[in-house]
């Protein structure tokens, strides 16, 4: 009995304090606000990776003692994705958390057209646990994805989702193509090439008029790797967009060399007239490239 909170004491069988005790009516409430602002703060920890452990850990430990965890936990905003997040990235709980199919449960959320506030919260948290899965390089993991929805379902959200949810869904179709099996999988019929090849074109010219070098870096990746495919590499030039042939994004590559050098390489692969050489300095000068 000693571990009980006051509260469960024998003094007060029914949990709560005693009529001809007015101290313990005035302290319980405070009492109450105490734990709830423990708990409050325990969950917000879950969000740190570095005191995920040990918030998980206190938690458990106390769950009885918070009474409202539960409803704490759901409306705090990607608490549960964060969760999930963890058991998809660790490498002793991948494949068992693929195998118990929990992926498909957050696509109805990837699904949603609505771009209000709360239904993007949805598709980026969960857009999170997909890119927390591909993030490791795994063939298994990208198969499992492959015999899903996940292609058509990150297009949608590259096609009309916030720059955020574009970039983190652009990221998980570039390590699908990362992957020798993914990238068969796409380049297997012209119909999926083109289907990549039309987002991709699309956020392109997108970003000539909203410029983000982040969400760029990872077009221009997938474009490399498409590039690496013998047919898709032919079908490239010709439907290669023009505003990655020319100085259009300068200035945004100006401080990614990585990147510049990515492009140099997809505009060597593909061939054309118009190849712009990307100097370490800084932007575009145009070159022929045999």
């Amino acid at each position: 009995m000693a571990n009980l909170p006051q509260s469960l004491s024998m003094n007060t069988p029914f949990g709560g304090p005693s009529a001809s005790n007015p101290a313990a009516a005035a302290g319980a409430p405070a009492n109450k606000d105490r734990k709830m602002a423990s708990a409050e703060h325990l969950v917000l920890d879950l969000s740190n990776p570095d005191l995920r452990e040990n918030a998980l850990l206190e938690l458990s430990k106390k769950r009885e003692l918070f009474q409202d965890l539960a409803p704490l936990l759901w409306n705090s905003f990607g608490t549960i994705a964060a969760l999930l997040q963890c058991v998809a990235s660790h490498p002793d709980t991948r494949m068992l958390f693929l195998n118990a199919h929990i992926p498909l449960y957050l696509y109805p959320f990837l699904n949603t057209t609505s771009k209000s506030r709360p239904f993007e919260y949805l598709r980026l948290t969960s857009l999170g646990v997909i890119g927390a899965l591909v993030k490791v390089d795994d063939t298994e993991v990208i198969s499992f994805l492959l015999s899903t929805e996940i292609i058509p379902l990150c297009l949608r959200t590259m096609e009309m989702g916030s720059e955020l949810s574009k970039t983190v869904a652009t990221f998980i179709v570039q390590k699908i193509l990362l992957d020798d099996v993914g990238l068969d999988y796409i380049c297997t019929t012209a119909e999926r090439f083109f289907a990549v090849g039309r987002v991709l074109g699309n956020m392109v010219a997108a970003l000539a008029e909203q410029p983000s070098s982040r969400l760029l870096k990872h077009i221009i990746r997938c474009y490399l790797r498409l590039s690496d495919n013998p047919r898709a590499c032919h079908a490239l030039r010709s439907c290669l967009p023009d505003m990655l042939r020319d100085a259009t994004f300068s200035s945004c590559l100006r401080e990614d060399p990585t990147t510049r050098r990515w492009l140099q390489q997809l505009l060597h692969n593909v061939g054309g007239n118009r190849v712009p050489g990307l100097q370490a300095g800084g932007g575009f000068d145009h070159m022929l490239v045999n």
